[in-house]
C-alpha cells in the first residue's frame, strides 16, 4: 500500500466541476461541523469559500488555541552542501546552473553548530543537494554525530533514501525529516524534473512512508506552491499527511506551504499563489486536521508570517541562510533561493512575544 493509491483516486477528479457546484450554504454547514471529510476540506479550498474566510479563520483560531496553545516552535536550517546531480527546472541547485558549489567539512559543521546554538536554537534541519557522491549517507551520519552534541532535535531535508538508510540516520540521532513532493501532478512532475534520480516520481512520493517505517519521530511534507494550480496541489499534500497520520499513529505529521521564490536559473512557468490563497490553505487545513502541524519558512514576509500564526501555524524558521553554512562561514557558495524574512532569532523571538505568543526553542529531549 502506498499513498500513490490514494492519489490515483483523485488523479482524474473533476475539480472544476466540483467547485462549480458548491453553494454558500455548503460552506456555512461545514464551518459548523466538528469532523470534516476530504470533500469538506476541498470545499473549504474552493473559490466560493473565499467569501467566508473570516468565519473559517475564527474557527481555525479556536482549533489552534485548543490544540497548540500559544507556543511556536523555532528551528533553523543548516545547508551542508549544494552539489546536485538533478536537473530540476525550478531549483537554484540545478546541476546546469553555474553557481558556486561547496560542501562543509566536519570541522566547519562544528563551527556552524556552535554559532547556531549561541542563538538559542535547539531544533535544526540539515539540508544537502542531491549527490550521493558528494554527500553520501555516511557523510550525513558523520555530520549528525557532531550536531547531536549541540541540538536536541535534528531533522533532515535530503534526497529520497531507502528505508534502511533512514534507519541508519535514526540510530545516530535524527528524529525528523522533511520531504516535499514539489508537485503531485505526475505530468508536471515529469516535465520539471528533466533528469537525475529525482525524476523517479514514486520513489520520492513514498520516501516519507519509508521514514515512518524506519521509526522517525516526525515528518513534514507538502507541494512547492506554484508548480500547478494550488487548490489541487494542497489538497493532495494534505491528503498525504492524513494518510501517514492514520497509518503511523506514533509519528507527528506536519505540512508546509513553501512558495516558489527567486533563484538561480530562468524558470518562469509559475501558477500564481497570493497571500489570500495561503490564508485559505492554512485555515482549511486546520479545520480538516486539527492536530496536524503547520510550518512556515522564510519564503514569506515577516509581517505576513506573524499574521498567519493565530490561524494555524505552530512552527517557523528563524535566523535563516540558504547558502552552504552561512552562520559562521559566509560567502563561499550561492543560495538555493532568496529568503524573504531575514530576521535574526532574537528578532523573531521579540516579535512573537509582542503578539502574545511564546517562542519555544526546545520541546523534548532524547534520552
Amino acid at each position: 500500500m502506498s499513498f500513490y493509491n490514494e492519489y490515483l483516486k483523485y488523479k482524474e477528479f473533476d475539480f472544476d466541476g466540483f467547485f462549480n457546484n458548491i453553494k454558500d450554504e455548503d460552506i456555512t454547514r461545514i464551518i459548523n461541523k466538528r469532523k470534516l471529510d476530504e470533500y469538506d476540506f476541498l470545499t473549504l479550498l474552493s473559490p466560493t469559500a473565499e467569501k467566508y474566510l473570516e468565519e473559517i479563520a475564527n474557527r481555525a483560531n479556536e482549533s489552534t488555541l485548543q490544540n497548540f496553545g500559544k507556543a511556536i516552535l523555532l528551528f533553523t536550517p543548516l545547508y551542508l552542501a549544494n552539489y546536485c546531480v538533478n536537473r530540476c527546472a525550478y531549483c537554484g541547485f540545478n546541476f546546469e546552473n553555474k553557481i558556486k558549489r561547496k560542501k562543509l567539512t566536519m570541522e566547519e559543521i562544528e563551527k556552524e553548530a556552535r554559532a547556531i546554538r549561541e542563538t538559542g536554537i535547539r531544533h535544526i534541519l540539515i539540508l544537502t543537494g542531491s549527490s550521493r557522491k558528494e554527500t553520501p549517507v555516511s557523510y550525513m551520519i558523520d555530520a549528525v554525530k557532531i550536531l547531536r552534541d549541540y541540538f536536541d532535535s535534528i531533522s533532515v531535508e535530503v534526497y529520497a533514501l531507502e528505508e534502511e538508510e533512514y534507519k541508519q540516520l535514526v540510530e545516530v540521532g535524527v528524529d525528523g525529516m522533511s520531504m516535499y513532493q514539489e508537485v503531485y501532478n505526475e505530468q508536471i512532475y515529469d516535465k520539471v524534473h528533466i533528469s537525475g534520480p529525482k525524476k523517479k516520481y514514486r520513489f520520492r512520493l513514498d520516501a516519507p512512508e519509508r521514514a515512518c517505517k524506519a521509526k522517525i519521530r516526525n515528518v513534514c511534507l507538502g507541494p512547492l506552491l506554484g508548480l500547478d494550480e494550488w487548490r489541487k496541489e494542497f489538497f493532495y499534500g494534505v491528503l498525504h499527511a492524513k494518510y501517514l497520520r492514520n497509518k503511523y499513529s506514533d509519528v507527528e505529521v506536519a505540512v508546509a506551504l513553501p512558495r516558489i521564490r527567486s533563484h538561480a536559473g530562468s524558470f518562469t512557468d509559475i501558477h500564481e499563489v497570493n497571500d489570500k490563497n495561503i490564508v485559505q490553505m492554512i485555515i482549511a487545513c486546520r479545520l480538516f486536521l486539527p492536530r496536524c502541524g503547520i510550518t512556515m519558512t522564510t519564503r514569506e514576509k515577516a509581517e505576513f508570517k506573524d499574521n498567519l500564526i493565530p490561524l494555524g501555524v505552530n512552527k517557523i524558521s528563524a535566523g535563516v541562510c540558504t547558502e552552504v553554512g552561512g552562520h559562521d562561514i559566509k560567502g563561499d557558495s550561492d543560495p538555493q533561493f532568496d529568503i524573504i524574512d531575514p530576521r535574526s532569532v532574537d528578532k523573531v523571538k521579540e516579535d512573537l512575544l509582542k503578539i502574545g505568543y511564546q517562542p519555544v526553542f526546545k520541546d523534548w529531549m532524547n534520552f
